[in-house]
């Protein structure tokens, strides 16, 4: 849609902008979370600076590796420029790894940590959506209702804005499911990863360059739906009564 800004003469890839004011505000954020489920705001930071410092290491080279061609000529490209050329997927993959093994050393409870942390991921996912839209790559399918958005010539889905929405509907449910007197541990997460899951399993079926599998079937859809699935059975498990001793 809009992928320099002109300033000044200067320009500037809008992706990379929203990516770094939503990093911004992504840990700002995390700062707030951790403190409604009550865990250590400084220690959830640190994972979550963890995450985003091996996240962008980790989505650097690995479109490093899917490009090697490109690359084995003049190494020095490998770290520059750095303006271009990464797979958001793969740095999703590496940062959550990192934050993982970061908080075992740091001896965190799994669970609670996930509760703080899981906004922060959320939120991720929707800067990618935003910079998606304003860069250009991704786009939706053909379409003529009325909000459909005009891109190279013809008009599509505006999908990353329904990703946003979704989005915007899991940190309310998170919200919700972590209100001060009735947070149960492991039900936000859970909560959240059910409403965005469920959420992209719909609103995938609107974009047109997903990876496929098999007969066509989307890659992205196939793992929303186990997330939900997997969501909706621990949500189950938390409401299930205990058994009386």
């Amino acid at each position: 849609m809009f992928p320099t800004l002109n300033v000044g003469g200067v320009v500037f890839p809008t992706a990379g902008l929203v990516i770094l004011l939503g990093t911004w505000l992504g840990l700002a954020l995390g700062e707030r979370t951790a403190r409604r489920v009550e865990q250590n705001q400084q220690l959830m930071y640190g994972v979550a600076v963890t995450a985003v410092f091996a996240g962008f290491i980790g989505a650097r080279l690995t479109f490093v590796a899917q490009f090697w061609s490109a690359f084995q000529e003049n190494l020095l490209n490998i770290i520059w420029p750095l303006n271009t050329g990464y797979s958001v997927w793969g740095g999703v993959v590496l940062g959550l790894a990192a934050a993982f093994f970061y908080a075992r050393a740091r001896q965190l409870r799994f669970w609670p940590t996930l509760d703080a942390l899981a906004p922060g991921l959320v939120f991720a996912l929707m800067v990618v959506s935003l910079a998606d839209f304003v860069g250009g790559p991704g786009y939706g399918s053909l379409t003529a209702v009325p909000w459909g958005v005009s891109q190279f010539g013809v008009r599509r889905h505006p999908v990353q804005l329904y990703e946003l929405l979704v989005g915007g509907l899991a940190l309310l449910a998170w919200w919700r499911g972590s209100r001060p007197g009735s947070y149960e541990v492991g039900r936000p997460v859970w909560v959240a990863a059910a409403v965005y899951s469920a959420g992209r399993l719909f609103v995938d079926a609107f974009r047109d360059n997903v990876p496929v599998i098999g007969d066509g079937y989307h890659l992205l859809q196939i793992v929303s739906l186990m997330i939900l699935l997997a969501a909706l059975f621990q949500i189950g498990r938390l409401a299930a009564p205990l058994p009386e001793s």
